[in-house]
């Protein structure tokens, strides 16, 4: 909180974090704060940061040091914009610093600056949206067999399920898909849940407009990474096929993981 240093200090308060993901909450911003991104992975090269401000983002403004210049990511206007991810690459992979400036005010009225960041070693998610760092997810092409094999292992969600809906935002250029699940193999945070009344288990999972996905029927297994809390799609390919070739695999001994 902006409200806990000495007035008539000018020094800029300095924050370290050593998560690969995680959020930041400045309350009552004043004067400045510096936020360096400085995992604790030592081996981990990425590549690229995203930052997502939340939705009642006031009070400053965010911008990326780089050689000693300071670059505007997210301006105390564009706080509020819905689904607005800021992405930029990422000059020095083990240490990037972010220099959050305060906005001048009159009062002492309650302003909160947070955002939720996340650091991405996938080149292909290199871009200035959102949008570009869903690519790695969502490839709009099935999976091969071995991509398919390693979904099952390494995704944040893997779940079975059939498509209750599709909803498409061209604005965002995101396709949404509502799911009922059948099981939950796997998932990170509680995307998907029970609804109170019917208690089935349901939960939306995004992807790429220009996937052009449409509702079919039978059952799928539903596979894929989180990005800010919201499901991204990766493989999802009909459970019957998924267990053939699972199996096939098996009795090969050629599964990387036991499903």
């Amino acid at each position: 909180s902006g409200l806990s240093w000495e007035p008539r200090s000018r020094a800029v308060e300095q924050v370290h974090l050593r998560c690969t993901e995680g959020s930041l909450e400045w309350m009552y911003p004043a004067r400045a704060l510096r936020v360096v991104l400085e995992p604790n992975l030592a081996s981990a090269q990425h590549t690229t940061v995203c930052i997502k401000p939340a939705r009642d983002f006031q009070g400053a403004s965010i911008y990326v040091e780089r050689a000693g210049q300071l670059y505007l990511v997210v301006s105390e206007a564009e706080g509020a914009r819905p689904h607005h991810v800021s992405c930029f690459s990422a000059h020095t992979p083990q240490r990037v610093a972010l220099f959050l400036q305060a906005s001048p005010q009159r009062d002492i009225s309650r302003r909160t600056a947070s955002f939720q960041y996340e650091l991405l070693s996938d080149q292909s998610a290199a871009g200035p949206d959102f949008k570009k760092m869903a690519l790695a997810e969502a490839m709009c092409r099935p999976c091969d067999n071995v991509e398919l094999l390693i979904a099952i292992c390494s995704s944040d969600f893997v779940v079975k399920g059939s498509i209750r809906n599709v909803f498409h935002d061209s604005e965002n250029h995101m396709s949404q898909v509502d799911v009922s699940v059948q099981k939950v193999f796997r998932q990170k945070n509680q995307i998907f849940q029970q609804e109170e009344g019917s208690r089935e288990w349901q939960g939306p999972i995004r992807t790429l407009l220009q996937c052009k996905v449409k509702k079919g029927g039978g059952d799928f297994l539903f596979t894929g990474n989180e990005h800010f809390g919201e499901a991204w799609l990766g493989c999802a390919p009909r459970f019957k096929d998924f267990m053939l070739v699972y199996q096939a695999a098996r009795e090969r001994g050629a599964n990387p993981c036991e499903f």
